[in-house]
């Protein structure tokens, strides 16, 4: 190791001794959570397939339970009202860790494998509201965007050691699906403990009730196509490479890290572009991306070559776990109409619910196609929406703000 790298981890090793203790517990929390997610995440669709060799339309249906959590969301913090944001952690942390070692262990069976995916799923969704309360407490006033993006470079650093294992594991060390999951489910678990042991009392998770507001229609219809776009990609994208193309999960972990190391530059980036060009030509141009994913994906099997429909279909993975990152314009946009301030949380909130209510049903209307018309009929129902998205992200407009009137 060259001088300048021992620098390097010397700076970084002192500047980690030298953070608050409950930043640092809760970084090695959301580090651990990290590698769990990356092993679940780029394993679980060859899982399904390897160990029941599901169909597509049962792979569609099966996202209804393992949704469901993410629309109850708000249902569930708000069932955890007495407990103390970090105890809410360790409890999403230990989920996620149960479900893991559940499918380990029982997921030969269908039932039991359903079971411990929701299990796993409640975890990971109610994490989500909670990684940012704890973050923004933990930061001082002024540099909250900085104290996120430190968590979330955390966090995607992590999953790159989980896609890390799963790849050497799997394809050096003849692992199976059981020990990986094991592996991933003591990280959770133990991530759990640490958050337990953490000291926020002051900390507290704000709960709010949805807003129903008609101005902010346009934001309501963009979620619900982000929905519709989000969940036949994450549900039927990797599906086509486990399914028609047999590839095994290390190659979906190898394109998930390319995706996460692209995603540091990428999305400091896209910030950047949506800040000097606007969200609507930021939402437009995202658009007409995902329309060309869609004919990536839909369309690959009639090259010439394996080889060749492969590398396309390496290309539209990559490209749209990166464009997922375009959701933050959807933000933007919502926090430049709102009528009051008071308004963003409860609309992002019901956004999120919009978003999950698609989520949940789109994927068994898509299994259906691809089971009927075969896997190209998806991704051109889903170039439809692309369209969609299009036309209304051009109805994008923040130069005129509604105030407080």
């Amino acid at each position: 190791m060259s001088f300048d790298s021992f620098n390097i981890f010397g700076y970084i090793r002192g500047r980690f001794k030298a953070m608050n203790p409950q930043l640092r517990l809760f970084l090695v929390g959301i580090m651990l959570l990290g590698v769990a997610g990356g092993i679940f995440e780029t394993t679980f669709n060859n899982f399904l397939n390897d160990t029941f060799d599901i169909t597509a339309d049962s792979r569609g249906f099966l996202e209804f339970p393992r949704e469901l959590p993410g629309f109850l969301t708000a249902l569930f913090a708000g069932m955890l009202f007495f407990l103390p944001e970090t105890m809410i952690a360790a409890f999403c942390a230990f989920a996620i860790g149960v479900g893991m070692i559940g499918i380990a262990v029982w997921g030969q069976s269908w039932m039991w494998m359903m079971t411990f995916m929701i299990v796993w799923s409640s975890g990971i969704h109610l994490m989500m509201p909670i990684r940012s309360s704890v973050t923004m407490h933990l930061a001082d006033a002024s540099k909250k965007g900085r104290r996120l993006g430190q968590v979330a470079g955390a966090g995607v650093a992590a999953t790159l050691v989980g896609c890390g294992i799963v790849w050497v594991g799997m394809k050096y060390l003849d692992a199976g699906y059981s020990l990986t999951f094991i592996i991933g489910g003591v990280c959770a678990i133990v991530a759990g403990g640490v958050f337990a042991i953490m000291r926020l009392p002051e900390a507290h998770l704000k709960r709010p009730s949805f807003v129903w507001n008609s101005r902010y229609w346009l934001f309501y219809v963009l979620a619900l196509l982000f929905g519709a776009r989000k969940q036949i990609f994450i549900t039927f994208g990797p599906w086509v490479l486990v399914r028609v193309f047999d590839q095994p999960a290390y190659i979906i972990a190898q394109l998930w890290m390319v995706a996460a190391v692209l995603g540091i530059f990428f999305n400091p980036a896209l910030g950047s572009i949506i800040d000097r060009f606007g969200e609507r030509r930021v939402l437009m141009a995202d658009s007409v991306f995902v329309f060309l994913v869609c004919m990536g994906y839909g369309l690959s099997h009639l090259l010439a070559s394996e080889k060749m429909a492969l590398g396309l279909l390496y290309v539209c993975y990559v490209t749209d776990h990166l464009l997922f990152g375009v959701n933050m314009a959807r933000t933007t946009y919502l926090s430049k109409i709102v009528v009051k301030k008071e308004d963003v949380a409860p609309s992002l909130s019901l956004g999120i619910s919009i978003n999950h209510a698609v989520s949940m049903s789109i994927p068994a209307l898509g299994g259906i196609m691809w089971m009927k018309y075969g896997h190209s009929s998806v991704f051109m129902g889903a170039a439809v929406v692309a369209l969609f998205m299009l036309f209304f992200s051009s109805l994008v407009r923040t130069d005129k703000l509604y105030g407080d009137n």
